[in-house]
């Protein structure tokens, strides 16, 4: 085995992930179990797939989902390559086990018989499961596979295979479903895929702060002493005075945010602040060490 591949093994499964894909897994499960099952209600996915099998021929849904999953994870390996091939390899054997062994739980059977309170309470679970699975960069298997391979075959952008073969799936369990039921099931991927993506950016999300004033000196000495956060400077040239000067830049977290402004203000009452959240921030003091080693 050459080197490279064992330091991706050694990413792959490092403790850290193999916990949170374990974690996410979990959620996952124990949402389907507690509240998508014993409601009929409609889901996407390879549990979407497996209810379809269990009305059609009878099949267990955690064996449905098994066999799915490892005849994924085969393509996968063939089409997309081993790396990423065993970021899917737990969550292939370890969801439909737990899912199994929650099957079995009498007491998560009975959780609620309000067919909103399950869709909600199921998208949550859902969503902060896959979520989980997806920030730790691993792959929960199943159905992230075929729009992947669409992608790399034919250059299909992957959201969209996601929403083809969702809603694919979505329509066959309607044909066995009432009106009704088919309402939740949407409110239920709704609130799945908006938490997928809260989950993904949940702890990223900063504060990008430019300031413009005559004291950019002081207010850039303040930021960096008091506040311990780096700063860019922009030359600046005002629109009526057509005066040189600089912009601060910087970022900073929410809770960062007030102590900043009152910093900027006791320097320049008349300083001018744009404040910009952003998504993600990557570098020296957020995703790196902020001394350089």
């Amino acid at each position: 085995m050459k080197e490279a591949t064992k330091e991706e093994l050694k990413e792959v499964f490092s403790l850290k992930r193999i916990m949170w894909v374990l974690i996410g897994n979990t959620i996952y499960s124990c949402g389907i179990a507690a509240f998508v099952l014993p409601n009929d209600l409609i889901t996407g996915g390879t549990t979407g797939i497996a209810l379809i099998l269990e009305h059609y021929f009878g099949l267990p849904i955690g064996l449905s989902v098994a066999i799915f999953n490892i005849v994924m994870f085969i393509l996968a390996i063939l089409i997309l390559g081993k790396s990423f091939a065993l970021t899917a390899l737990i969550s292939t054997f370890y969801f439909p086990w737990i899912l199994s062994q929650f099957q079995k739980v009498q007491f998560i059977q009975n959780m609620t018989d309000d067919f909103l309170l399950g869709s909600i309470f199921a998208g949550l679970m859902l969503g902060l499961g896959v979520g989980l699975v997806i920030r730790a960069g691993a792959s929960t298997g199943g159905m992230d596979i075929p729009p992947l391979i669409l992608n790399k075959k034919f250059g299909l952008p992957v959201s969209i295979g996601l929403y083809v073969f969702d809603f694919t799936i979505l329509i066959i369990q309607m044909s066995f479903r009432d009106k009704e039921r088919i309402l939740y099931g949407i409110l239920l991927v709704l609130i799945y895929s908006t938490l997928v993506d809260k989950v993904l950016l949940m702890g990223k999300t900063q504060m990008q702060v430019k300031i413009i004033s005559d004291h950019y000196e002081e207010i850039n000495k303040v930021i960096q002493e008091k506040l311990d956060r780096g700063s860019t400077f922009f030359k600046t040239e005002s629109g009526y005075l057509r005066k040189d000067s600089f912009a601060i830049m910087t970022v900073v977290s929410s809770r960062e945010l007030p102590k900043l402004n009152e910093l900027v203000l006791e320097i320049d009452k008349q300083a001018f602040i744009v404040i910009n959240q952003v998504n993600e921030v990557m570098g020296r003091g957020f995703t790196l060490h902020k001394q350089a080693e």
